[in-house]
């Protein structure tokens, strides 16, 4: 299928690896320019030189800038910068990352502060900046990254638990907000996909249930019907997807990329 993604810019928050990133490589794939976020400017560099060798030649249209979603100003300036750098946005990322695991009784009021700027405030704060410029597009179109504990809780990530509905919710009412305005907002939830993420995860669980991560990967691998985990690539094909054209029609989902995980209808 052809995304009509040429001449299209995509900005992508926390796009130097995981789940960011495998939507970057997608859209970069089927032609639209590409303009990364992410703390590290090592992982950002190595990033822009993946794309470029998955499409060589047009290394020009590939660029990246550091990106702190928690901190407002970082958010300014990493707007300002891409539109400056390829005059456009058509395409938007809302990538914040996960936040800190933990129960209730393990996590701290300032942990909980945290994860809130992080997620939630850095989600708006990447709105409130990009909404300008996206307005100016004929084909715009937001896509927020969370987790299936937007449907179903997660035992030991209680902070994603909380925040993660919440910015569903945001996206759905943005969705009805901002559809005068020809913008799609549309919401992903990935589940057990193989990133770094989720392999510290499971090492994490794997020290407090005195398991090997091998042990704690099987045993996640059950409750999948697919029976594995997700690659990075899969989930970047469904985001390329419902951020492009091809998807012209879809505003307001909340779409799982689970292998059949969750159990909820």
């Amino acid at each position: 299928m052809n995304l009509g993604l040429a001449s299209q810019v995509a900005f992508v928050a926390g796009g130097s690896q995981g789940l960011g990133f495998g939507i970057a490589q997608e859209l970069f794939r089927d032609g639209a320019k590409v303009f990364l976020g992410a703390r590290k400017i090592e992982g950002l560099e190595k990033a822009k030189n993946d794309l470029s060798s998955v499409s060589p030649g047009r290394e020009a249209e590939v660029a990246f800038a550091s990106l702190e979603t928690s901190d407002p100003a970082s958010v300014s300036a990493w707007i300002s910068q891409g539109v400056s750098q390829f005059e456009g946005l058509d395409f938007l990322v809302v990538n914040t990352g996960g936040p800190k695991p933990g129960d209730f009784q393990s996590l701290s009021l300032e942990d909980w502060r945290a994860a809130g700027e992080q997620l939630l405030f850095g989600s708006v704060s990447l709105i409130q900046e990009a909404l300008p410029h996206v307005k100016k597009s004929s084909s715009a179109s937001i896509l927020f990254i969370t987790s299936t504990s937007v449907r179903q809780p997660i035992d030991n990530l209680l902070l994603s638990n909380v925040y993660r509905p919440a910015i569903a919710a945001m996206a759905k009412s943005l969705s009805v907000e901002l559809g005068p305005f020809g913008i799609r907002v549309n919401t992903l939830m990935p589940g057990r996909i193989d990133t770094e993420r989720v392999q510290s995860l499971d090492r994490g669980r794997s020290e407090q249930q005195h398991l090997s991560v091998e042990e704690i990967r099987k045993n996640a691998e059950r409750q999948i019907p697919l029976g594995r985990y997700g690659e990075a690539e899969e989930f970047g094909r469904v985001g390329a997807f419902l951020l492009s054209p091809a998807a012209s029609y879809l505003n307001g989902v909340t779409f799982p990329v689970d292998g059949g995980m969750l159990k909820t209808i």
